[in-house]
């Protein structure tokens, strides 16, 4: 079974993890990974979604934060603050730097996206092949209103320093209208028996994924089921800013909202299937009638067991929705 993945950083990669323990041997798995998040601090290029999947996977990540490199130490970060510069909120740790010191090279030196992110795989071997949702530059930024002045800052800024405290105004991805997709990441979408959506920010994770002119083709023409996950239970977000974001942007802050905003592959959408979780199930119906196949089940991923049962319920939701066509 050829198994396709189209992921953010934290929640996608402990999915993923899951999907690595209990696929079958001969399954083989492709993850396209968000690059909006993307972002150029001290003349490095940082791709943290990129990063905390192939760390996730390849078993170098900090466990305890989600992100970053484990074992790691913070004396280049000090120092910039020692100097004052401005952009030392960008947490960068001195291990972390290697990776970026090596993709900015690379990309100095004329080579692509994909290409850097197979080299720097070869250390790491995560278990999939692991692309780039585009080799061009896309990057997400956020419309606030601060003091009466309105703005436009990265995404990163805004998570990171501002810490998701200002309403959000605004998404604006600059780049993905012209972007195209990287190399192989249509054909992991066309060629696919399964695709997955699993619980990422709707808005700046699976967003500009979908966002690429040609996945979004792809997506409409594969004969894959497309079943997600959603990032809200009740009314939060697993994890991260999802609810600032989606109630900046007038989104119901509910399962069955970001549902219809996927919206429903028949109805130009992305989504065939749903998951939501079990104290959710109320908004079953709702999802229904947007045509998308939903279930609802546990979806916290509090430890590998729930994961891995996770992760069944999302291949069998979409394996029942392939025998139906």
């Amino acid at each position: 079974m050829h198994i396709t993945v189209l992921s953010g950083g934290v929640g996608g990669s402990r999915f993923i993890e899951g999907l690595l323990r209990v696929k079958d041997p001969d399954d083989d798995v492709t993850v396209i990974v968000n690059t909006a998040d993307d972002i150029s601090l001290f003349g490095l290029r940082i791709s943290p979604d990129l990063d905390t999947v192939m760390y996730t996977l390849g078993d170098g990540i900090d466990r305890e934060r989600g992100w970053g490199r484990t074992d790691e130490s913070w004396n280049a970060k000090d120092e910039l603050g020692a100097y004052g510069v401005a952009e030392a909120w960008f947490g960068l740790g001195d291990r972390d730097i290697a990776t970026h010191l090596l993709r900015t090279m690379r990309l100095q030196q004329g080579r692509t996206l994909t290409e850097v992110t197979a080299e720097l795989c070869e250390r790491w071997r995560p278990g999939v092949s692991l692309l780039p949702m585009s080799d061009d530059r896309v990057e997400t930024h956020i419309g606030i209103d601060r003091d009466g002045v309105r703005e436009l800052i990265h995404f990163q800024e805004y998570w990171i320093r501002l810490r998701a405290s200002v309403p959000v105004e605004e998404v604006v991805v600059q780049g993905v209208l012209d972007a195209t997709p990287a190399p192989g990441v249509v054909e992991a979408i066309v060629g696919a028996d399964v695709v997955l959506l699993p619980p990422s920010n709707p808005i700046v994770s699976i967003g500009p994924i979908v966002a690429v002119a040609g996945i979004r083709d792809a997506l409409a023409t594969t004969t894959a089921p497309v079943v997600g996950v959603s990032p809200i239970i009740g009314t939060g977000a697993v994890r991260g800013m999802a609810d600032q974001l989606l109630t900046g942007l007038g989104i119901d802050l509910s399962a069955a909202g970001v549902a219809a905003h996927h919206g429903h592959r028949e109805s130009g959408g992305v989504l065939d299937g749903w998951l939501i979780d079990s104290s959710d199930d109320v908004q079953l119906a709702t999802i229904d009638a947007l045509g998308v196949t939903c279930r609802a089940v546990p979806l916290w991923m509090t430890d590998e067991p729930a994961t891995d049962q996770l992760v069944r319920d999302t291949m069998a939701l979409a394996l029942h929705i392939g025998t139906r066509r």
